[in-house]
């Protein structure tokens, strides 16, 4: 009888458990320490843009300046979405943003010409197209759903700076731009997360890249996933003011009660992430003169100090929400954002799970009844 025997050691939420090999993202949660392809990310963050980033992911290598052009291009000429999803944003425009998003990616595979070559080739050209339009779903549904136009892409603003000028029908500053494009690259890929496995298990199955994705942002719109910015940014709030941040983590931690934007699945010490966001946080507050969140934040890192030994740190979500709120985006918007960046970096765990492509069919412990006789219908009491 199938579970008999040696005793079956259970790993829920498949912890701890190495399910394939990966070239892609080197992650030690002990030292906080992060790579895309060898690459530190301290030193992506610093020195590299979105582009040259997903470049790197989906080509394994970082392009020279002729191929980052090409790249770019690539990216440009994508950006514009099909009228038909438009049209679909409009029909839906009363959905939550997430469900928007899902909705049209799976939608716009009816677009794509080459939805069902599963080529590497195909599979990242899709990507890139996907990457480029995903900015625009959102930006677009962001403006239908108040009843105004879309905001047509610039051909002259790279990846990040295209996002804002198309959400807020502004060019931002340098600085703004800058800002957000490090906060798409820190977020472009992170291993073996819970949208990532999606996309794997949706692609053993022989699925195409449109199926994947889909299922990635389904994964990705629940709160324990992605939720965290905006959980960060509702806490703020909640503070109120700096002074206040010591009583509000003793009166949660003594409540047992987790402080959003710490702690991680992976990370046992500071997410290596979270450094560029504090400092662009800053950066940005005195720019737009709203020194307050930044402070408050600050206020809850050092309230927080005590419980970092115990492994519960920062995370790169817990800066990202101030960005957002700064920006006046909308709260629903937050979860969508990290999307915009992800999208290479969930090409990439499908393109991997294709090179050596098994069905992902893990096994649940029985631990029902016995075998019990069946009695018809008029014999059961």
């Amino acid at each position: 009888m199938e579970n008999e025997g040696e005793p079956i050691k259970i790993h829920r939420g498949l912890m701890g458990v190495y399910f394939d090999r990966s070239p892609t993202t080197f992650i030690d949660g002990k030292a906080g320490e992060l790579r895309y392809r060898g690459y530190s990310i301290h030193d992506l963050a610093q020195h590299s843009s979105f582009e040259e980033t997903a470049y790197l992911l989906l080509r394994d290598e970082l392009p020279t300046r002729a191929q980052l052009d090409t790249f770019t291009g690539e990216l440009s000429a994508a950006r514009a979405l099909p009228p038909a999803i438009y049209d679909l944003i409009g029909a839906i425009g009363n959905a939550h943003p997430m469900d928007v998003l899902r909705t049209a990616v799976s939608a716009l595979s009816a677009f794509d010409p080459e939805t069902a070559d599963n080529s590497r080739a195909a599979t990242i050209r899709k990507g890139i197209r996907l990457t480029a339009q995903v900015p625009g779903i959102v930006t677009a549904h962001h403006h239908i759903r108040q009843g105004r136009a879309p905001v047509r892409p610039r051909p002259d603003l790279g990846h990040a700076a295209n996002f804002l000028y198309m959400l807020t029908g502004e060019a931002p500053s340098a600085g703004a731009a800058r800002l957000f494009d490090t906060d798409m690259l820190l977020h472009a890929e992170h291993g073996s997360n819970a949208s990532a496995f999606a996309a794997r298990v949706v692609t053993g199955t022989q699925a195409n890249l449109h199926a994947a994705v889909t299922a990635a942002v389904a994964a990705l719109s629940g709160p324990a996933h992605g939720g965290a910015a905006e959980d960060v940014m509702r806490m703020a709030e909640e503070i109120g003011d700096a002074a206040n941040a010591a009583d509000y983590v003793k009166r949660k931690r003594k409540a047992g009660e987790p402080i959003t934007g710490f702690g991680h699945r992976v990370y046992r010490t500071e997410d290596p992430r979270a450094r560029h966001m504090r400092d662009g946080v800053k950066r940005l507050s005195r720019e737009m003169g709203e020194p307050r969140w930044f402070a408050i934040l600050e206020a809850v890192v050092e309230a927080m100090k005590p419980y970092a030994r115990h492994g519960v740190s920062v995370n790169v979500d817990f800066y990202s929400g101030v960005i957002y709120y700064l920006h006046g985006i909308p709260r629903d918007l937050f979860v969508p954002i990290f999307a915009v960046g992800r999208v290479p970096g969930w090409t990439v765990q499908i393109l991997e799970q294709s090179e050596n492509n098994i069905l992902i069919r893990p096994l649940l412990q029985y631990t029902g009844p016995d075998l019990r006789p069946y009695l018809p219908i008029d014999r059961r009491a």
